[in-house]
């Protein structure tokens, strides 16, 4: 297809930009289109809101050479200037009344030309990323003291990290960890889909951690190019004391080492300085809290995105979905 053999000249893009991503999102909603205009080019994600209100999304995109990226988001006129002409072009012929573009690039303080910082985000703002380049015992000793302790002793307790492709396990997971901390899932079908999708091209993992014959914990990991992704995670409320999600999360670091990956990123954590977080994650508990406290151990440093940017082609339109989305508090996930 014209979008894999574009892809072969960034063999390091995000895997939300890749046709298999395409083609799970369209089987949940959305329309995929792809624009290719020079060295530039796009996975352009369309969907309605309702019925005459259709926006586009591209999700960690566009991809074109190193160089121009940041000179567009620098703010330089001419950079992706045939590109984004022909973005217009494109959404304009399919009545779209706005495209969100999420950068897969580190934040700037001003939007690009011709675009709008977003008041919503589809993707975390903030992650962790991992180097994962180095040998094991390197990776080991990056990690925080404890995080350490917790996967040896996971291992000592007998807890043992399994693939698998029992998504429905997975999935009675899933729901047990949003209940307890209120957090959004997917559908089974989802988690089906994307393995299915994924997994028969090597690129994505379901490993499950088991202790005294019951499943504790479970996450499904994704790698493209020099990157891994841990997207989705889940655990019981059973045998906490047995530390089963450090373990989990070692056997993914090394999954994607064997996949010749240089990055883990561990994705959302809440979206503060990494000073700020330092100095507040012991006293804070609600939402993504949690969770950075855990992936803190890890040993990877905070990363903030560039966020979404939106070009508007309809103001009162989108005005009017601004308020909608005020009003439903809509939250993006992957």
């Amino acid at each position: 297809m014209e979008w894999e053999q574009f892809l072969k000249a960034y063999p390091n893009a995000h895997i939300l930009q890749t046709q298999q991503w395409g083609d799970l999102k369209k089987n949940f909603g959305w329309k995929v289109a792809h624009l290719i205009i020079n060295e530039w080019g796009a996975q352009i994600l369309i969907r309605s809101i309702l019925p005459g209100m259709k926006m586009a999304y591209i999700a960690k995109g566009p991809l074109a050479p190193n160089k121009e990226i940041k000179e567009w988001l620098s703010g330089e006129k001419k950079a992706g200037a045939d590109f984004f002409k022909g973005l217009d072009e494109f959404c304009r012929q399919r009545k779209i009344f706005f495209v969100k573009v999420e950068p897969d690039e580190e934040d700037y303080p001003n939007p690009p030309q011709g675009f709008s910082r977003s008041f919503q985000t589809i993707q975390p703002l903030n992650t962790i990323l991992v180097d994962i380049g180095e040998d094991e015992e390197k990776i080991l000793q990056r990690m925080k003291q404890k995080t350490r302790y917790n996967i040896h002793l996971a291992k000592r307790k007998g807890v043992v990290v399994e693939p698998s492709d029992d998504i429905a396990t997975y999935y009675q997971l899933a729901r047990q960890t949003s209940e307890r901390d209120g957090f959004a899932i997917h559908s089974l079908n989802y988690y089906q889909t994307s393995h299915r999708l994924f997994n028969q091209l090597n690129q994505s993992e379901l490993l499950l951690a088991k202790f005294a014959g019951t499943v504790l914990a479970g996450l499904i990991v994704f790698a493209h190019g020099n990157r891994a992704w841990y997207f989705y995670g889940a655990s019981s409320n059973k045998y906490r004391e047995v530390m089963a999600p450090y373990l989990l999360q070692w056997e993914a670091i090394l999954w994607a080492k064997r996949k010749g990956c240089q990055i883990y990123d561990l994705w959302g954590i809440p979206d503060y300085s990494e000073a700020y977080l330092e100095n507040h994650f012991l006293e804070s508990e609600n939402g993504l809290w949690g969770v950075y406290r855990f992936k803190r151990g890890f040993g990877g440093r905070v990363f903030r995105s560039a966020g979404a940017f939106d070009r508007i082609y309809n103001p009162q339109l989108y005005r009017f979905y601004r308020l909608l989305f005020t009003l439903r508090g809509v939250q993006g996930q992957v």
